[in-house]
């Protein structure tokens, strides 16, 4: 009946439609109808001997709309009808999606037949909670990958950013978290990924137990800048469903540098000056809008709390630069950052994360005062190995000229070691400070 219901209240007994005027590479100008447009409103596009073409509209020219599609432009013919749709940009998901690939529209792509449709509509542009009406970040969420759980502990409802160039293992690092955390349900959003990628990602990497309780989005890098947009809002869309289920989440995106690499294609496509490296000004102003609807969940008028969103996001720097335009912007929304590079990945040491560049916003109030000692006393070994890497490595250092650099040289291979984890092995946090300890004690002199 609920379903029944949902679907009257979508009746539209008004069929407006418009006019293809123009076509300009990816936009289409639409003339007529222009009293039910609105910024964001769907049309379908007929075309003869095809179906029709799905667009929305990203702005207004005079007396037209300005419409980019969801899909080529082949067979749009000038004159061609726009029908309005009735219904916005919503999804109405199941906890049947478990376990299940989804395109940028919320329909299956994995071969696995149909997906139930819920009875709540939820908007894929939806606003963040207010402030004001939600929690605060709770308990901190064991990861399962050391390197994190120690030295950027994240709590629940807490979004870091997983800072990256190409190829040096965020997709293996983000499918450890998706296997090994401790949480209810993953939400995984594959934003302009490689083509042939995704299969393996999914069957190999990520594998049937990370897949078991995760709902996978997938728009790849060849599809039109609108459905990669809108796979990165329909991510989130179904993060706050499972949130409003009261269950646990962990939203994974990758990569917000995509969404941002879509978002400038249909500013610039709409007429909007570049900035910053080509960006244009509507891409700062909807990373916030994106990035801030995960985390912790609101509180309900009978003072119940929604279940937390802890998400992580990755950025793919741009030449390796971790200063550039969408990193630093990024950087300064979220609640850290963990920062992979690329000589640690050329050593052979995964996962590549530099611990001395991270930095986890909840620190060091998440961590007991034994485990900030060990945490500490492991950053400062590393420092002094790093500061001397260079005259370590040439032979100029002398033993015994700094007790500190000293320490840090016989700790070193002890802490790599550490450091690195393969894909499949999952340590929980409690183990990890154990562990590290261990290596510091044996080290002689304990914890310092």
């Amino acid at each position: 009946m609920q379903n029944l219901v949902a679907a009257l209240e979508l009746l539209d007994p008004v069929t407006v439609s418009g006019r293809v005027a123009a076509v300009n590479g990816l936009l289409i100008e639409a003339r007529g109808g222009l009293t039910r447009l609105a910024i964001g409103a769907r049309a379908d596009i007929l075309r003869e001997r095809a179906p029709p073409l799905p667009a929305e509209v990203v702005g207004f020219r005079d007396t037209r709309a300005l419409l980019m599609p969801f899909g080529p432009v082949e067979g749009v013919a000038p004159g061609a009808q726009i029908r309005i749709a009735a219904e916005g940009d919503v999804v109405r998901p199941t906890l049947a999606w478990r376990g299940r690939i989804v395109n940028a529209f919320g329909e299956p792509i994995d071969g696995k037949g149909p997906l139930p449709q819920g009875p709540a509509a939820y908007p894929l542009k939806a606003s963040p909670p207010p402030a004001h009406q939600r929690g605060r970040v709770g308990e901190r969420l064991d990861l399962g990958v050391r390197a994190m759980d120690i030295f950027t502990t994240c709590c629940r409802g807490q979004r870091l950013g997983i800072f990256a160039g190409s190829g040096v293992g965020k997709s293996v690092l983000l499918s450890m978290l998706a296997k090994g955390a401790a949480c209810d349900v993953v939400v995984m959003g594959m934003i302009g990924e490689r083509g042939r990628e995704v299969r393996e990602f999914i069957e190999e990497t990520l594998g049937p137990e990370g897949l078991a309780r995760a709902i996978v989005v997938v728009a790849t890098s060849d599809e039109p800048a609108l459905k990669r947009r809108q796979a990165a809002y329909l991510t989130l869309a179904l993060a706050e469903f499972l949130r409003d289920q009261d269950l646990e989440v962990l939203c994974l995106m990758d990569s917000v540098t995509r969404f941002a690499m879509a978002q400038r294609e249909i500013g610039l496509a709409a007429g909007e000056p570049p900035t910053t490296k080509g960006y244009t000004p509507t891409v700062f102003t909807e990373l916030p809008k994106l990035l801030e609807r995960a985390g912790p969940g609101p509180i309900r008028p009978d003072g119940t709390q929604a279940g937390p969103i802890t998400a992580m996001f990755t950025v793919l720097v741009d030449g390796d630069d971790h200063n550039e335009p969408i990193a630093d912007a990024v950087r300064g929304i979220l609640d850290g950052h963990i920062v992979m590079e690329r000589a640690i990945a050329e050593r052979g040491r995964f996962p590549a994360i530099n611990v001395l560049k991270s930095i986890s916003r909840t620190l060091p109030a998440c961590q007991h005062p034994p485990e900030r000692a060990i945490a500490a006393s492991a950053r400062r070994s590393l420092s002094a190995y790093a500061n001397m890497e260079e005259l370590i490595r040439i032979g100029a250092y002398r033993a015994g000229s700094d007790p500190e650099v000293d320490r840090a040289i016989e700790l070193n291979p002890a802490l790599e070691a550490f450091l690195g984890q393969d894909k499949d092995d999952r340590t929980p946090m409690a183990q990890s400070f154990e562990r590290l300890g261990a290596i510091l004690a044996n080290a002689g002199g304990g914890v310092n």
